[in-house]
């Protein structure tokens, strides 16, 4: 049985925590950045985890994460 290929782009976007979690990056902190207050550029700027409803679609991604 051959290896599994894991997507490139998918394990450059997510990492995994110690209890098996996926970790990602919040969207919309690129650009237009101005009509954004600091509060909410604070929060964009942490890392959060992948919810249930997308977390089989990231494992089917990563299989060996």
């Amino acid at each position: 049985m051959p290896k599994i290929k894991t997507r490139r782009s998918a394990a450059k976007r997510f990492s995994v925590t110690g209890s098996g979690k996926f970790r990602r990056r919040r969207q919309n902190l690129r650009h237009i950045l101005t009509k954004k207050d600091s509060k909410r550029r604070s929060r964009l700027g942490k890392g959060t985890l992948v919810d249930s409803a997308n977390m089989k679609s990231v494992k089917r991604l990563l299989p060996y994460a």
